[in-house]
């Protein structure tokens, strides 16, 4: 049986190679004063640097216009978009008690959200907002280790937010641990729904592996040490781009990256057969309607759905260039259930893919990506991504040994507060 690959992403990868913006190291203004300015001044000269002075604030009003600009025209975008998502969702009661789960979820893990925020503000480490494509919201965030030489590990990470209210900001507290342990990591951002469809969704996250894979060495990172991870919805997403892209290697590919480039494909809390969640999304919330729209069309889900292409004939040989897939799940996972991450491995593991898959018992779809990091201590999923990595790299060892043990950011009976009004 022959599968039908997305015509965007196909597409979309035969553009030329990205160029990388200018690195951080490269842009960073001189902060020394120059010995001539303390010199006395030749005939002329206090007109040339009087004109050198109003040209830079030229310049820098010139800045502040644009990102004003720009801010605005995100605003607008944003507004016009709720309304459409508005119009779509109707007034169910469903999806308002949804999100008034998720405002006091929100609320009662604020006293670690505003650390997490005050971070990735101001944090000389994060270099927000990296442009990799030509598409809205092709952005990613960069978290780049500190005090350490030499090429860097790098993951790539594709947030969650149920293909509706995904964010690259998502993965700060993720990328915070990572590049604490010598870990650089790229926070992809991509069109949501109804911006855009599930096929723009992977066609915005092939696009941005494609600029880590080519440009990530002017961050320092290393090409040759590339790790794909995807949360939630992210995980499907990810799982998705990287199915297509094996099977699109195997025909006439053209595309400007390949799977052999990625180490590893590390799925939390992800769901890889839309057939199986459309029922289920539909009970929590999550609209047949609306789902369907996302997955422009049930026509469609078999397509999207990663378990399902994996299992056909035709693209077996494309299985066999898949890197290692590695699958975490909680047990207690009402939002994608554990069975889903089960029965993708099967289909893997018949298919002769390498995948593992861990099974958290009683851990909820949030406890793994939140919960636990905002807890402190241990973070078990944390410490097998990073154990993975280390075995590649046997060199980090000594640098993860050495960081210290993450602090607590929320109240414990806040975050027990938060499991139980979680709409997740």
């Amino acid at each position: 049986m022959e599968v039908e690959l997305p015509a965007r992403a196909s597409s979309s990868q035969a553009k030329a190679r990205e160029t990388p913006p200018p690195s951080p190291a490269a842009s960073a203004p001189a902060t020394a004063a120059s010995p001539a300015e303390d010199a006395p001044l030749l005939p002329g000269e206090g007109v040339v640097r009087r004109r050198a002075v109003r040209e830079r604030f030229a310049a820098r009003s010139l800045s502040f216009r644009r990102d004003v600009g720009h801010a605005a025209s995100e605003t607008f975008l944003l507004t016009r978009l709720t309304l459409t998502l508005l119009r779509y969702l109707g007034v169910g009661y469903r999806w308002i008690r949804q999100f008034l789960a998720l405002c006091c979820y929100a609320l009662l893990l604020m006293p670690g959200f505003i650390q997490v925020l005050y971070y990735y503000f101001f944090s000389s480490q994060v270099h927000r907002s990296v442009v990799y494509g030509e598409q809205p919201r092709n952005r990613l965030d960069l978290y780049i280790p500190a005090g350490t030489t030499g090429l860097k590990p790098v993951v790539a990470f594709v947030t969650g937010g149920a293909w509706i209210i995904g964010y690259k900001g998502w993965g700060a507290l993720l990328g915070r641990r990572l590049a604490e342990r010598g870990i650089l990591v790229a926070c992809i951002d991509y069109r949501n729904f109804p911006q855009g469809t599930i096929g723009d969704m992977v066609e915005d996250v092939s696009r941005g592996i494609s600029f880590v894979c080519n440009n990530i060495a002017s961050y320092g990172g290393d090409p040759e040490r590339i790790y794909l991870v995807g949360q939630s919805a992210g995980a499907h997403i990810a799982a998705c781009t990287l199915v297509n892209q094996a099977i699109s290697e195997c025909g006439e590919d053209t595309s400007t990256w390949s799977v052999v480039q990625l180490k590893a494909y590390f799925g939390i809390s992800g769901g890889y057969n839309l057939l199986n969640l459309l029922d289920h999304f539909h009970r929590r919330g999550l609209y047949r309607s609306v789902f369907l729209s996302i997955m422009e069309g049930e026509e469609s889900l078999k397509k999207f759905s990663p378990e399902v292409v994996v299992k056909e004939v035709a693209v077996r040989s494309a299985v066999s260039l898949l890197p290692r897939i590695i699958l975490f799940h909680g047990t207690a996972d009402c939002s994608m259930p554990s069975a889903e991450s089960e029965a993708f491995l099967d289909a893997l593991q018949q298919r002769g893919a390498r995948a593992d898959l861990f099974l958290y018992e009683g851990k909820t779809h949030t406890d793994l990506f939140l919960q636990d990091p905002l807890r402190g201590g241990r973070d078990k999923m944390l410490e097998e991504i990073v154990a993975v990595i280390q075995n590649d790299d046997p060199g980090l060892s000594a640098q993860h040994l050495a960081v210290p043990v993450a602090r607590r950011l929320v109240p414990e009976f806040m975050l027990r507060l938060a499991g139980r009004v979680s709409p997740f």
